[in-house]
């Protein structure tokens, strides 16, 4: 059998692996030995199922493809950051991210392999988007920055952010279906709430989060807190206004009840104005917004913005703090391998 015509085993429920196994003569047990395998003992292909036998293990490559995420690449920040380029089994390449801390490791995945939404600060949006990648794809990246996390810092992963590349709504069903395995018990068991979905901002696909009753955070790249400023640095925003984006997220809100955070990079002479941040705040009064992160700007060769000095992030920081909004200063890790936020770009 050709290897575009055998299903995903990673595609098949428990039920219906059963079922295969029971149709091949084989005890159930088995059934439940190699789902082990491929969602609680992360084998990366069937070799690695070292309590089934040979004979069987080979039937099993013959009836059915193990697509695999593989790391390709990786590299080391003086902060601690891990970057690593994951290859597909059609050669894409495409990057997660590990940022520890002294309290928290965080994996930062893609959704994506490039994207289509051409943000102009970010690298990735310079990229031709190829295709979504698989829910188990995305399980892979999870389950191999963790394996890193353990290598290098004897710990688990403890959060988890859809920040890498790509736009995670537009590969809606892949994300909740990853999302799922990684919270279950026979997965990854990671708790949704520590659980974050960033989104560029599609308020369609937010209204269906709502509907879901998903429980895991949203964040909103917001990055410009009008319409006009907004569409010259955000293409989507033409589709998805501001106005839009607010409904959306007071009815994901209401739906669900879980935590909302604004995203907020700041570019020099551009959104870091006093004008600005009273624009942010009263936005932030629109919606029940957790917290706004004000991100630090990572410089990419494309878009010729730059950072605020660190006495405009102060003042605009004092100014958010003023009007008791709950505002933190995200300082950027791993710029050094350009790791950090929006430089994602699969360089060599």
């Amino acid at each position: 059998m050709k290897a575009t015509e055998r299903r995903n085993i990673r595609h098949l429920s428990q039920p219906e692996l059963d079922e295969y196994f029971l149709a091949i003569g084989e005890k159930k047990f088995r059934s439940k030995q190699v789902y082990e395998w491929l969602w609680q003992k992360h084998a990366h292909g069937f070799d690695d199922m070292s309590n089934i036998s040979k004979e069987l293990r080979a039937k099993l490559a013959e009836e059915f493809s193990f697509p695999a995420l593989k790391i390709d690449a990786t590299q080391f920040s003086e902060d601690g950051t891990v970057k690593s380029r994951f290859k597909t089994f059609d050669n894409h390449l495409v990057e997660g991210v590990l940022i520890p801390t002294e309290q928290r490791k965080t994996a930062c995945v893609s959704s994506q392999i490039g994207c289509s939404l051409s943000c102009k600060f970010c690298a990735t949006g310079y990229m031709e988007r190829k295709r979504n990648l698989t829910y188990d794809e995305i399980y892979d990246e999870v389950v191999l920055i963790n394996q890193q996390s353990e290598k290098a810092y004897d710990k688990k992963l403890t959060n988890l952010v859809f920040m890498g590349m790509g736009e995670p709504l537009l590969n809606y069903a892949n994300v909740l279906k990853a999302i799922e395995r990684i919270t279950a018990e026979d997965g990854l068991f990671m708790s949704p709430k520590r659980i974050t979905v960033s989104t560029a901002g599609v308020a369609k696909q937010i209204i269906k989060l709502g509907d879901d009753k998903v429980k895991f955070k949203l964040a909103l790249s917001l990055h410009a807190a009008n319409d006009h400023k907004r569409n010259e640095i955000m293409p989507i925003n033409e589709a998805n206004n501001i106005k839009s984006l607010v409904d959306a997220l007071n009815y994901f809100y209401k739906q669900t009840k879980t935590e909302i955070t604004f995203e907020y990079i700041l570019f020099q002479n551009f959104n870091d104005t006093e004008k600005d941040a009273a624009e942010l705040v009263k936005l932030y009064r629109q919606v029940p917004v957790d917290l706004i992160n004000i991100i630090e700007y990572n410089p990419i060769d494309a878009f010729a913005f730059s950072k605020p000095t660190e006495e405009v992030t102060a003042q605009f920081m004092g100014y958010l703090e003023k009007n008791r909004v709950n505002a933190r200063l995200r300082r950027s890790r791993g710029k050094d391998i350009d790791a950090a936020c929006g430089q994602l770009a699969n360089k060599n």
